[in-house]
């Protein structure tokens, strides 16, 4: 074995308790006092394996190590170690931590990269808290949008305000950090987050694409009157509506949608929230993705002439807003053919599943090529307290990733001719 096991698990260990939450839960919102414990917690082993490390102005904590030749591309690996609200000790913190691993092992054997690489623990990766998450990677590769800085909490404080308590002064004008050309790939491994490895007794899995995800916000406005005397065929009640929109829609992604197609509503607010008022207004959620673009814009479609239809049956106006859309987005055919021979070396025999979830990697599939690793968890299970990996599945997926990386920091790269869309490796 290349990495040193006992090292990461003590270090899942010691990061698990910082926002603990029961026994094995873990609360660190973007940008919180447990954020910011954390990243200065993880800072100090960034600096421990050898890399140089700093936290920017989109919060992002950042660790370098410079390679032999400045003039290449550079190999980027990491993810996030921020989390849900009711959230486990696995996502995202074990691509993270097993980044900062496979850099420390290099230096444990005295391996000094062709080309330089970083770690990058992402900001705000999950969204939880703003509602809209990925929010480091988008500013690294210049996908923030208008008014990002002003998106407020449910305590109504906004991004600005919490990054600066943080400890940074963000400034949007410094995105984009990257542009394409500047990496030469990215890899992230994660825990599934799903059955699959599960279910075929693999305990590391080789992804081949992330499903594009839709994240909207609907608000139904209606009327509010006292519950007790306006009958109900003249009421004009927000919440029925949406009861019944996301009724539907839950039916149509079940009846029409792909295998592969899933459709959530997560997250709702009801004005005036008070038991004998007829709700006026109700805000909620919507995240539909798929692998399928056009399977998901089919669902789309269909979704927004079910918002129409009822909100015209029970007298309401509706708002459509669009928080996130992204297309899916497949990982580089030559990452993959290097993680393949790795694995076979391994004696690993990895399948190449398919992300449902999104991740970091997603959006720097737009500036770099990508590939991912995906580590086998319980039952599938996460965004969740009982979230759960095996050390030693974790272990086998840092040393898949130690040797993907070991090959592409050594000269290994896509080859060059722009022509050659089989993405061939080469040793250069």
């Amino acid at each position: 074995m290349e990495i040193n096991g006992n090292r990461l698990k003590r270090h899942l260990e010691e990061l698990a308790e910082i926002g603990k939450i029961g026994e094995t839960g873990v609360c660190r919102l973007a940008h919180s006092k447990e954020d910011r414990k954390a990243v200065d917690v993880v800072k100090g082993w960034m600096e421990d394996a050898g890399l140089t490390a700093k936290i920017d102005g989109f919060g992002n904590l950042i660790g370098r190590m410079e390679g032999t030749d400045p003039d290449k591309p550079i190999l980027i690996l990491g993810s996030h170690i921020d989390s849900q609200p009711y959230g486990g000790r696995f996502d995202g913190t074990a691509g993270a931590l097993g980044a900062i691993e496979v850099v420390h092992s290099f230096k444990d054997k005295g391996i000094v990269p062709d080309r330089t690489i970083e770690v990058i623990c992402f900001s705000d990766e999950e969204g939880s808290r703003f509602n809209k998450g990925v929010f480091g990677v988008r500013a690294l590769a210049g996908m923030l949008e208008d008014g990002e800085l002003e998106r407020k909490d449910k305590q109504g404080v906004t991004r600005r305000e919490a990054l600066k308590e943080f400890g940074v002064e963000p400034d949007i004008t410094e995105s984009p950090v990257y542009k394409k050309g500047d990496i030469a790939a990215f890899l992230e491994l994660h825990i599934e987050q799903g059955p699959v490895l599960e279910n075929k007794g693999k305990p590391v899995g080789i992804v081949s694409g992330i499903s594009g995800p839709i994240w909207l916000t609907v608000t139904l406005e209606g009327f509010a009157g006292h519950a007790g005397s306006v009958p109900m065929n003249m009421r004009q009640d927000a919440l029925v509506g949406a009861s019944e929109i996301i009724r539907k829609f839950d039916e149509l992604v079940k009846r029409e949608g792909t295998d592969t197609n899933v459709g959530t509503v997560g997250s709702m607010q009801v004005f005036p929230n008070s038991r004998n008022i007829i709700a006026e207004k109700v805000e909620f959620t919507v995240d539909l993705r798929d692998i399928d673009l056009e399977a998901r814009t089919t669902l789309e479609d269909k979704l927004y002439q079910i918002i129409e239809e009822t909100s015209s049956l029970y007298n309401l106006s509706y708002e459509i807003k669009e928080d996130t859309r992204s297309e899916p987005r497949y990982c580089a055919d030559w990452i993959k053919s290097i993680m393949k021979e790795e694995d076979g070396k391994l004696g690993l025999d990895s399948p190449t599943l398919m992300s449902g979830p999104f991740h970091d990697a997603l959006f720097m599939s737009y500036i770099s090529d990508y590939g991912m690793i995906f580590v086998r968890c319980e039952k599938g299970i996460s965004h969740n307290p009982l979230e759960f990996a095996e050390m030693d599945d974790i272990h086998k997926g840092v040393e898949l990733l130690y040797a993907t990386a070991l090959r592409i920091c050594q000269g290994h790269e896509r080859s060059l001719d722009t022509n050659d869309v089989s993405a061939v490796v080469q040793d250069k």
